[in-house]
Formats: structure tokens, sequence, C-alpha cells
């Protein structure tokens, strides 16, 4: 029995319809080798059932069944009988014996968005992206971050500090609304924003007001008060920050420009999501004000630091919950410690839990009109598994009925089985099944820079076991739009981790992040993202070759003028690629060959195929590629319709010949090919 031949997935050949509604009846599909099985059968619980051979090509057999769902999940596997031989196939491919752990699901009544599947994604920090507003720029000590007094950074190409958490340069909202032709003909289809709403830090994920978009990103129309004077050890006197952030009318004009600036990207096809942290807020929070922000401002309530009356007492856990250790009861919880993020106590208050609920609601709703939720740590959120899958839930079950196309992304390491049951996540920052397991092929780097491992560098063995344990653990809906990145505001800029230097900057210095990159290698890596499964996501700036150790130095100024224009267009053709071919958006995955730094896969989707193939050694390379697999005909042509080399890229065209289903083709050192049937000559002998 040909074993390379079996296969089966979730996407909308093998499972039909592939997002089923509850108590719909689906087909089922399998295929074999031609004439090369006797039986298959579905296994399903403890019971077996014979398929039907329902079509017969040259290359390939199919087996399908009915299947009537009801409302609950439904697991299935399959056993392949051939001779005495027997073989089980799930998704983590065929094997001599039957593992449920890895069984097919369907979740009826489980989808995620259309729009999503396979998009275009481009992530922004805000504060380095574009700075269109001058006037709403983070003055010098216009209040105090950790310590010390924030600083407006002069010189936009400045590397960022070491400590870099409490320096701004004005990046803002109307400069992303300035770069949307720029990020239109990049060919982007959907921006993630790190952390908007009001915050004191330069990256916001410690939130001080999550119903208002930071006037610091938006519009300042009531400035006033004054900077810290000198020598200042807290806040009370920050007059010009609290202005800033608590006046009203700054907070409703900045919410109206984000309405606008979402409504333009609207007009422009494109889509949003934004960052939700939830987890913990920030102690500036005006729920908390430890840092007595809104204590002087008396349309606020106050804080639970400042008075143990404060209507949010319950929104936080304090060691010391006594009336008598009020005012400036600093006892509370903070995520991992840190007193500047206080963890939110869901369990001990309902309105807490309530509010998030409506925050979630409310941003997606007219008139902003958000696209989806990425969510910070969700894992983390509450004091318990089983209060954190019960938020979940309901959060999702609040922001879909407020928007059904509405996505769901959560950040998480590790297998996210457990969430991605669909009912509570959507999908996942796809770490484990995307951006590790690439990195340590492409590179043999850990994904901060912070470790080398020669053992993993080209080891097809550990990304092919690592992306399909990985995969496994989504739904194939969920494969379709996991958020599949090179690099992005936690870890070391990919192109730094080309030079395989181990360190951070504040260790070998922000300079060595640029020392030694490789072009080559890049290029391998983003034809990987562009033509696997899931949403691709550039993180801004990777597309014209910023470098940066993991953060702040993956937190760089986008180059503006400076941009590596070779790499800016290989961006842009390789987003065309994606954009324009089918299966490259929902299409199956089958591996076809591996080897030491050799990789080639194929994407298919009906009677269309592409074939990816990367040479990551630095010798030349003749690999045969039995590209039948895929349902291309075994005998013909394939066109080229791009090849990454060591110097650079080419589109010209070039042709293959495919012989007895197999294409002979020879790869130049740390270069990628994607290749697609040529149809004038082509039979089709797949589905």
């Amino acid at each position: 029995m040909n074993r390379e031949a079996l296969f089966c997935d979730g996407t909308q050949d093998y499972v039909i319809p592939a997002e089923p509604d509850v108590n719909e009846k689906i087909v089922l599909k399998f295929r074999t080798a031609h004439n090369d099985v006797e039986e298959v059968k579905l296994l399903t619980g403890d019971r077996s059932y014979s398929m039907w051979k329902i079509s017969a090509g040259d290359e390939f057999d199919f087996y399908e069944i009915e299947w009537q769902l009801g409302t609950e999940p439904f697991h299935y596997s399959f056993e392949i009988k051939s001779g005495e031989q027997l073989w089980y196939y799930n998704r983590y491919g065929v094997s001599d014996h039957r593992e449920d752990y890895y069984a097919y699901t369907v979740v009826p009544g489980f989808k995620t968005p259309e729009w999503a599947k396979g998009a275009v994604m481009y992530q922004i920090f805000v504060d380095r992206f574009c700075n269109g507003d001058p006037s709403n720029d983070v003055e010098d000590a216009e209040y105090i971050y950790i310590g010390a007094p924030t600083k407006r950074v002069k010189e936009w190409n400045q590397v960022p500090e070491a400590l870099d958490i409490r320096n701004f340069y004005g990046g803002d909202l109307q400069g992303v609304m300035d770069k949307l032709d720029y990020l239109q003909d990049l060919g982007i289809e959907v921006i993630y924003f790190n952390p908007l709403f009001v915050s004191p830090s330069n990256h916001k994920y410690d939130i001080q007001d999550y119903d208002y978009i930071d006037p610091h990103y938006g519009k300042i129309v009531a400035d006033g008060g004054e900077a810290l004077p000198a020598g200042a050890q807290d806040n009370i006197h920050a007059t010009k920050y609290q202005k800033r952030v608590g006046d009203i009318r700054n907070l409703e004009a900045s919410n109206e420009l984000f309405a606008k600036l979402v409504e333009e990207m609207h007009r422009r096809g494109m889509r949003v999501i934004l960052d939700g942290v939830f987890n913990h807020c920030g102690s500036f929070n005006k729920w908390l004000d430890r840092e007595r922000i809104y204590e002087p401002q008396p349309e606020y309530p106050k804080g639970a630091y400042v008075s143990a009356d404060s209507p949010y007492r319950d929104f936080f856990h304090f060691h010391d919950d006594r009336n008598e250790a009020w005012p400036y009861n600093g006892s509370y919880d903070g995520w991992w410690g840190h007193d500047t993020l206080p963890k939110l106590a869901y369990e001990d208050s309902p309105e807490l839990e309530q509010y998030i609920m409506d925050i979630g609601k409310k941003w997606v709703s007219p008139p902003y009109n958000v696209d989806g939720w990425r969510l910070d740590v969700a894992a983390d959120l509450g004091c318990s598994n089983e209060y954190n899958h019960m938020f979940w839930k309901r959060f999702r079950k609040e922001v879909k009925e407020a928007n059904p196309d509405a996505l769901i992304l959560a950040e998480h390491y590790g297998d996210p089985i457990e969430w991605l049951q669909g009912d509570e996540w959507d999908s996942v920052m796809n770490y484990d099944a995307f951006m590790e397991p690439l990195t340590w092929f492409l590179t043999g780097m850990e994904k901060h820079s912070d470790e080398r491992r020669t053992d993993l560098w080209g080891n097809p063995d550990n990304f092919v076991g690592a992306m399909r344990h990985f995969m496994a653990s989504m739904l194939t809906p969920s494969l379709q739009v996991a958020m599949n990145e090179l690099s992005n505001h936690d870890h070391s800029r990919f192109l730094t981790r080309t030079n395989h230097i181990v360190g951070r900057a504040e260790h070998v210095g922000a300079k060595a992040a640029e020392e030694g990159i490789n072009h080559a290698v890049m290029r391998e890596a983003v034809t990987v993202q562009m033509t696997w499964v899931g949403a691709p996501t550039i993180y801004y700036g990777d597309e014209v070759g910023l470098c940066g150790f993991t953060d702040p130095d993956n937190r760089r100024t986008y180059p503006w003028g400076r941009e590596n224009k070779e790499l800016l267009e290989f961006h842009k053709e390789m987003i065309r690629i994606h954009k324009e071919e089918k299966p490259l958006r929902k299409g199956s995955v089958k591996l076809l060959y591996s080897d030491y730094n050799v990789l080639a896969y194929a994407r298919f989707q009906g009677d269309e195929q592409i074939v990816v193939v990367l040479n990551n050694s630095k010798e030349l390379k003749q690999i045969t590629v039995p590209v039948w697999l895929s349902g291309v005909h075994k005998e013909g042509r394939m066109k080229r319709l791009i090849y990454t080399y060591e110097e650079g890229y080419t589109t010209a065209y070039d042709e293959y010949i495919v012989e007895n289903g197999e294409i002979v083709i020879n790869m130049g050192r740390h270069s990628a090919a994607v290749l697609k049937p040529v149809r004038s000559e082509w039979n089709s002998g797949s589905v």
C-alpha cells in the first residue's frame, strides 16, 4: 500500500460542508492511491463504518460516507485495509495503531469568519510606525512611569534604549491614516493594532481606561496643565497628563478619530483587530488610580487604591482588606508580581466581568465596528482554569452576538487545544505551529535569539513533527485563521535571527542585530509564511528589512526613506501570489519531501495545486519532488511563479517537466520556489 498517497483533512474537499451547522448532515471523504486498498472504514468511538468507493481516477480513489451530526463535537479517524495490513489515519498522519488524541473533530455550529481565512495581516506597534500629528506627542516629564519621567525621543531613527518603556517616538493613528495608501499597495487586508486604549507606557499593555483611545494616539483638543516640576516623585502634580487623558473632550475626539480611521479602512476593504488586555490593567487605571491621576478630578469616582469606599474595590484582590489599610492601599495582587500590572479579580466582582463584556461588545459595534479582538495572555485570566473557560465562553457569545463576523484570536504559548473546542477562541497567535518550528528549521535560533540549536537547524523531523502535533491541536477553521508571524513585539526580528547571534541588545549592542544578516533566508521564511495554512501576519517593518533583538529592540521605528526596496517588492510579489492562488487561502497542505535543510510541500484545493520547494542549505541541491501526491497529473508541465536565491529573486517564467508524477528541480543555496501546473496540458487526478 502506498502510505504517502493516503490523505484527508478538515478542508472543504474532505468535509462537506466544512463548517456544518448543528444537526446538519455532512459527507466525509478519504483519498487513497488508485486500486491500492481493499477497504476504508470510518472509526468513531468504539464503532467502525465502511465507506463507499465513489470515484476512481488515474492516480487516486476516493471513499466517502454520509454522517448525521447532532449538537456535540464529532470525533473520527480512518482504518485502511490492504491485504493483511491495517493502517490508521488521523490528523497527525498515517500510523500502525489507532491514536484517538489526534482524531479529526467536527464541531457543529463552529465557524470562523470567512474574511479572516488566509487573510494577509499587518501588525502595527503604533508609537513606532508613523508620527502624523506631533501636537499629541508625549512630552518630556509629562508624568512619571516606573520611577522616572517620560521622554520624547526627537530623533525618529534612534534605536530604543534598554529602558525604553517610558520613551515615546510619537507614532499615532493619524500616522496610520497617512500610510493607508502604502499598506493598501503592499496588499494588506487586516491591521492588528497593539493596544490603543489610554495607557502610560509606549506598549500600552497596562490599560488606564478601556473606554477610550489614548489621546496621545488620537486627538488632544483641550490641552493645558503643566509638566512635572524638577525633582517630582509622583504624578499628583502631573496636571498636563491629567488634563490630556482625563478631559472628556480629548477622549471623545480620540474615539471619533479612531471611528473615522476604521471607516476609511473598511472603505478600502481592510479589516481591524484590537488588542484586548483583560487579564490585568495598569496601576494608572481609573479603577485603581495608584498614581493618583484621577484623584484630583471630581468627575471621576475614587480609585480602589485611594479609597476603601471606591466602587471598584472588588475589581482587585487586596491582601490587607481592613478598612484602616486605606487610603493608598498598595497590597493588591499584580500579574507575575508586577505592581504596575494589577491583576483583575473577576471572581470577586460580577460588575467587573460585565464591564469587560460590555467593552468587548462596544468596540465591535457601531460607531467603531472593529472586526475582532486579539486577547493578551488569555490563558492567565482569572484565578482558576474553570473560571477562565467560563469567562471566554461568555466573551465569545457576547462578542459574536454583537458582531457575528468578529474574529477572536488569543495569545497563547503551548498546546491551545482546551480553548479551541469551538466555543471559546477562534484561533491563536501561531507560535507553536508556525513561528517556532520554522525559526528552528531555517535559523537554528530560539525566537528571542536567546539560544542557538544546531541540532534543530535544518532538522526536517523536528519541523514536521512540531507542525503536525500542534496543527492537530486546532480545528481546521481555527488553522485557517491562525496568525502566522515571523516576528512581533515580543520576540526578536526574524531577519536578526538569520545572523545566529545569541543575546539581547543590552548585552551585545543594538548594532549586532544588523550584522551578518541573511536576506536569502528571510526570503525563504516569507515564502513559507505566504504559502502555509493560516493568516500570514507581517510585523511592521519586516517587509523592509527592519532588524532588532527581543524587546524593546524589536520595537524600532519604521525606517521611512531608508527601506530595503528589494525586500519590499519581494513581499508585494509573495502577497500577490498568496491572494491570487486559490489553494493558499483555504486549501489542504501536504508534505511531499523532506531532507536535511530541504522541504517540499503542496497546497491544493479542488483541481488547483501550488507546490513549494525550499533549499535552506549552503550547497546546490537537485531535488526530486513527487508532485502527483498533491493531485498534479503524472505527465505534464509546471510553471514557476517565483524563485528566490542568494542574491535576490525572480518572477521570470520557467517550466519543469512532470514525468511519472515527479519533477526534478535544481535549487541554489538558500533558495525557494513556488510552482503550479500548466493548465493547458493538465487533467486533474484529484478531487
